[in-house]
């Protein structure tokens, strides 16, 4: 293993954490860049005992640089925001086990890392993370959504449909939220590294991997279940506060119902008590006046 950094400058001293990596890993060939950090290739990952994965993992940044994932104002921040709350809140509900994250560093063994608007992948612990190792997670990304606002269209729509297909994620959307346009790929099976364009289908695109259709409602990325739409966040808690606002009422209408009953139930039983009363001093009357005679 080299003992300089990778495009650093020679007479610079290395981070302390880069210094003590080279030391730990002396005995592979893995070289770590903090100006191009990437993960180990498959190959030198194999070569690697736990400890050695866990402290490239640990050094892996989880910062994004800002060249991935560059500001482009609030509509692009609203629809990734919008499309990951959603999902998020519906696979919840059902009990569907998927990761979902947003802008999260991603490392492929050798590549270089990118950060996508929305990321989905089915079938893994959805737990918090920083990062997102293939090597360390054992699965790579099942979907892609990014959000084209402003900037270079052909980073969405040329280099990323061919560099996805190429790390084999399964589905890669984009939506063009200002030109409200949606265009969608699919690999035709799990060992193709060219994406076949979906053709939508009633202006709905079907993706596999989240079991939903996607399409433009009005200037919203919207997703559909068996056709009907999935509702936002917002107007999920809309919804909830709704059916709180009149189970509310209904509890306290039904509260003020017992009460009206338990006090006839009261009021009655009060009625029998004197009657029971009026009864028994009747009897006495009778045996009293029996007597008597």
């Amino acid at each position: 293993m080299r003992s300089a950094i990778a495009g650093s400058d020679p007479a610079a001293p290395a981070p302390r954490y880069a210094l003590v990596m080279i030391q730990e890993l002396a005995d592979q060939d893995y070289h770590f860049d903090p100006a191009d950090p990437r993960a180990p290739s498959m190959e030198q990952w194999n070569r690697m005992t736990l400890a050695e994965r866990a402290r490239v993992v640990a050094m892996l940044p989880s910062e994004v640089p800002l060249e991935l994932v560059p500001p482009e104002g609030d509509p692009h921040w609203a629809a990734k925001v919008d499309a990951r709350r959603t999902l998020e809140a519906f696979f919840h509900r059902i009990g569907r086990k998927i990761y979902l994250s947003s802008e999260l560093a991603v490392f492929y063994p050798s590549e270089p890392t990118f950060a996508p608007d929305v990321l989905a992948v089915a079938e893994v612990d959805p737990h918090p993370r920083t990062k997102w190792v293939v090597a360390d997670e054992g699965k790579g990304l099942d979907l892609v959504i990014e959000v084209h606002f402003a900037g270079h269209a052909s980073k969405d729509y040329v280099a990323n449909v061919e560099r996805y297909a190429r790390l084999g994620i399964r589905e890669y959307f984009v939506f063009d939220c200002k030109r409200l346009r949606l265009h969608g790929h699919r690999l035709p099976d799990a060992r193709a590294r060219t994406y076949q364009p979906l053709v939508p289908q009633k202006a709905m695109f079907a993706s596999e991997v989240l079991g939903l259709e996607l399409a433009i409602d009005g200037s919203k990325l919207r997703f559909l279940y068996g056709g009907a739409a999935v509702p936002e966040a917002e107007e999920m808690i809309d919804r909830l506060e709704s059916m709180l606002a009149t189970v509310t009422a209904h509890r306290e209408d039904a509260e003020r119902l017992a009460q009206a009953e338990a006090d006839r139930a009261s009021m009655l039983e009060l009625r029998l008590t004197e009657m029971e009363r009026k009864l028994a001093e009747a009897q006495a009357e009778i045996e009293r006046l029996k007597h008597r005679g």
